[in-house]
């Protein structure tokens, strides 16, 4: 059987990102070499092109990835993760990233040629003290912060773990508090 019959088999014969059953195709999810269905995915042309050309990319076309971020197949789950980094300043994708899980290993091959809304480099995240903050960090408020939209007062002394970076704005974080995610200005933080 070849990649392309076992992929057609393991999908239904439609895209494993969207689900179109129209021109489909295999794709290599880089950096693999390609060699085995596992390292495939079988995506439709529409798929494909906004992946190649992420400037392309709808975002309302991408809902999709609530449900195929589930597939157990990983090349499917590297796909979904890529896609939903790159939206993530649309704000769903964070949401969906938060409940994603993939392994260590999983991860390590999501992240080796991301597609990513990597941040412009002139653009620093740094805390109240002008220590620099990078995604996953652990920070600490350092004022009680009244959180608009919600009925609690994030105290000051929180430890807000795991943030994420504003790819676009240096003076904001994302992170939860109180189970809720929250934008939080990088002047009330500190490292």
């Amino acid at each position: 059987m070849t990649n392309e019959e076992i992929l057609q088999q393991r999908s239904g014969a439609a895209c494993e990102l969207c689900g179109a059953t129209t021109a489909l195709s295999p794709y290599t999810v880089a950096p693999k070499p390609g060699n085995h269905a596992d390292e495939l995915a079988l995506l439709c042309d529409t798929c494909r092109s906004q992946i190649e050309d992420p400037t392309t990319a709808d975002e309302n076309h991408w809902r999709c990835l609530n449900d195929s971020m589930w597939s157990e197949v990983p090349a499917v789950k590297v796909l979904a993760w890529r896609i939903l980094d790159h939206l993530r300043p649309a704000g769903w994708p964070a949401e969906l990233l938060d409940v994603f899980y993939l392994d260590d290993e999983t991860l390590a091959w999501a992240k080796a040629t991301a597609v990513s809304s990597a941040q412009d480099p002139e653009l620093k995240h740094v805390d109240c003290n002008g220590v620099a903050l990078e995604t996953g960090d652990t920070v600490v408020l350092i004022k009680d912060l009244d959180v608009k939209g919600a009925t609690f007062t994030a105290k000051r002394g929180t430890a807000v773990r795991n943030i994420r970076l504003v790819f676009d704005n240096p003076e904001q974080i994302e992170g939860r508090v109180n189970g809720q995610q929250i934008v939080i200005l990088t002047k009330y933080v500190k490292k």
